[in-house]
């Protein structure tokens, strides 16, 4: 554990102004808040802190990251408030430690929730400022260093999971690849301990028996480099094994098989010299087609910048190179920190691509389960690039499609998509985009996200949008159905009903506005007598019962005081011949006569049943095919509104243009009064089919 003057003295060494004073107290009053508090491990908890700011002097960060590391866990696991905090240490470090602390209060939510839910607040705290993520990832690190001093098996496997899931690929999409690295290989030994102990053994043997032949291929390397005139420090180091363990699984092959376990890094003074070394090698050895890449003129979206090369070496043994500067290794190992520690300015680093949308996700999501499918689907994939016809380049996963790269360009545009080309072709949009194709995206003034796009994009950005798209235009279908219905209710009401009133009853039902109001109507959210008393408080008082629709049902056929239900597989009204299922301890079940769900009654007691006097209330379930035209959801509504029956769900079941298809569960008196709804649907030019379920 570092001391308290060894910490201040790392941070003075890169920055002689730090406030020597605040760093001594910080130090301080985390010792003394979490006190004789114990880690699994059983040093004091105070050490874990200390050590996550160490991490912090390691990427030359700022004295305010530093004390936010010293005193990320005060306010979850002691005394100490945030007012406590800005108190002792001012406004910017204790909203930096807001932010790390709201990471943290979600132990008690079910797994996949609570890695989404994780995420959700991880994103929108860094977005912020990203000195939040650089704390975390210092703090899940060291916590994984530590891992195996946990005695629960699955609560190790749980936190292993999550570090693989999140904080990994979060670490490498920020480009600290060291911090990547080093989490995926504790929980890979976490995760697969049998395939950790195996691999690590292996690569024990080959270290004792290559390691010779290591530095002779990096000494080879140097040597043709320096025929070529350029200077370069060379070395070779194996690859983890968790990425040999991927890649054994990826390739479906053994250990043996895998050919370039040892990679090398050449760096060198310059960009030029990063070209003419590249150059050097390819006249000196054959490379590999397919296995270049050039991320110096077209970084990766965190920033990474190098050359990549897989030469054939002696023996038919395959090497690979990267090749970079100084500047880009280190920026490569530590990403964002390294850029943070030389950025110029007091701007907080925010403003960043895939953060921007990852943040739009988050603000689009669902539910935690979306928001997770989404986040892994903008962390994880591999990258190609694709060209705008202006030449603005922009990096996708494998596999995604022009109404991805629509999205990716801008939403606004990714929602009007109608068409696109890709190279000067018209090309379906389901089209799957490769390296260096130009797409142009053809776009439709009134065109809007489309269901079936969910089938083959792949992006999490678009299927946060259409996701978001789909259900604001369910919302906006039910709320028109719900202002037909309003109107009927409305002309129930004692007075004449305008905005003044509309604005009082969205008021008196703690609604946001009128359009709130609607949807509320059209989900049967609200009863008829609520929507009147909320219009005209009192109105309903002294009404006769028929002014509004009863929602009694009786039934003739039961001894008194048996319950029973309307069976919901085919919903019988009053008119249809009826009965009834009875099994011990269970209500009744009142089945149409005709229904096909009788065959399961065989354990049951048929009792023949009969509809009461007072059956009004009763719920018919219809199908019904719109043609997708403009109006046709609002002449349904109006059939409805006419026909005197009440709305209770409508669910949208299926997307087929030019059909759209629902399924509406009516209130109607009876089966004379569902078949007048019926016909009037037939009637009517705006659908296609209707009928009862």
């Amino acid at each position: 554990m570092l001391r308290q003057y060894e910490l201040v003295e790392r941070v003075k060494a890169y920055d002689p102004d730090a406030d020597e004073a605040l760093l001594n107290r910080a130090y301080v009053y985390t010792v003394q808040k979490h006190g004789s508090q114990k880690r699994a491990s059983g040093d004091p908890y105070f050490s874990h802190p200390i050590e996550v700011a160490g991490l912090m002097t390691d990427l030359k960060l700022d004295q305010d990251t530093v004390i936010t590391a010293l005193l990320h866990d005060t306010v979850e696991d002691t005394l100490a408030t945030i007012e406590d905090i800005e108190k002792n240490f001012g406004p910017a470090v204790a909203k930096l430690v807001d932010g790390v602390t709201k990471l943290s209060k979600i132990e008690a939510m079910p797994e996949s929730e609570r890695a989404a839910e994780n995420l959700r607040k991880f994103l929108l705290a860094m977005s912020a400022d990203i000195r939040v993520l650089l704390v975390k990832l210092a703090d899940r690190l060291h916590n994984m260093r530590t891992l195996h001093f946990i005695k629960s098996p699955e609560k190790r496997h749980r936190i292993a999971r999550e570090t693989m899931d999140i904080y990994a690929p979060l670490a490498e999409r920020v480009g600290m690849y060291e911090y990547m690295r080093e989490m995926q290989m504790l929980a890979f030994e976490q995760l697969e301990p049998e395939a950790y102990a195996t691999i690590t053994g292996r690569l024990a043997q080959l270290r004792g028996s290559e390691n010779g032949q290591v530095d002779a291929i990096a000494l080879k390397i140097k040597q043709a480099l320096a025929e070529a005139g350029i200077q370069a420090e060379v070395w070779g180091r194996e690859k983890h094994p968790y990425s040999i363990w991927r890649k054994m699984a990826e390739r479906h092959v053994s250990f043996d098989q895998i050919t370039d376990i040892f990679a090398f890094r050449v760096l060198t003074e310059s960009i030029g010299d990063c070209y003419r070394a590249l150059g050097a090698l390819h006249t000196t050895w054959q490379f590999i087609p397919g296995r270049f890449k050039d991320y110096i003129s077209t970084p990766k979206t965190n920033g990474y910048r190098s050359l990549h090369t897989t030469l054939i070496y002696e023996k038919s043994q395959r090497v690979e190179v990267q090749l970079r500067t100084r500047e880009m290794h280190r920026r490569n190992e530590y990403g964002l920190a390294a850029h943070w520690a030389y950025k110029q300015g007091d701007k907080p680093d925010g403003e960043i691509g895939w953060l921007r949308d990852l943040i739009e996700i988050v603000d689009a999501s669902h539910d935690a389960e979306e928001l997770l499918e989404h986040t892994r689907l903008a962390v994880y994939q591999d990258r190609i690039f694709a060209f705008t016809p202006k030449g603005a380049l922009f990096q996708l996963p494998k596999g995604a499609t022009p109404v991805d790269f629509g999205f990716a360009v801008h939403t606004d545009l990714g929602a009007r998509t109608v068409g696109a080309k890709i190279n000067g072709r018209h090309m379906p949009l389901r089209t799957e985009l490769h390296n260096g194709d130009v797409v142009e995206i053809i776009k439709g003034a009134h065109a809007e996200p489309q269901l079936s796009w969910l089938g083959f994009v792949v992006t999490g950005k678009a299927r946060a949008a259409i996701r978001r798209a789909v259900r604001a235009k369910e919302h906006a279908e039910v709320a028109s159905i719900g202002r037909k219905l309003f109107d009927e209710i409305a002309d129930r009401v004692p007075a004449k009903i305008g905005k003044k009133a509309i604005r009082a009853a969205v008021e008196r039902l703690e609604l946001e506005d009128d359009d709130d109001l609607m949807y509320a109507i059209g989900a049967n959210k609200l009863t008829d007598r609520e929507v009147m008393e909320a219009l005209v408080p009192g109105s309903t008082a002294d009404l006769p019962e028929e002014a509004i629709p009863a929602k009694a049902i009786s039934i003739k056929g039961l001894t008194a005081g048996v319950g029973f239900t309307l069976a919901e597989c085919c919903h019988p009204v009053p008119g249809d011949r009826i009965v009834g299922l009875r099994r011990p301890g269970e209500q009744v079940e009142v089945h149409a006569i005709d229904c096909l769900k009788l065959a399961n009654g065989v354990d049951a007691d048929w009792v023949d049943l009969s509809w009461g006097e007072r059956s009004q209330g009763a719920m018919g379930r219809l199908r019904v095919v719109l043609y997708h035209r403009l109006g046709t959801l609002a002449e349904m509504a109006g059939i409805f509104a006419r026909n005197h029956a009440n709305v209770v769900t409508v669910e949208q079941t299926q997307l087929d243009d030019p059909f759209h298809t629902y399924e509406v569960n009516l209130e109607v008196q009876d089966l004379a009064h569902l078949t007048r709804v019926l016909s009037a649907l037939r009637a009517s030019d705006a659908i296609a089919e209707a009928e009862r379920i």
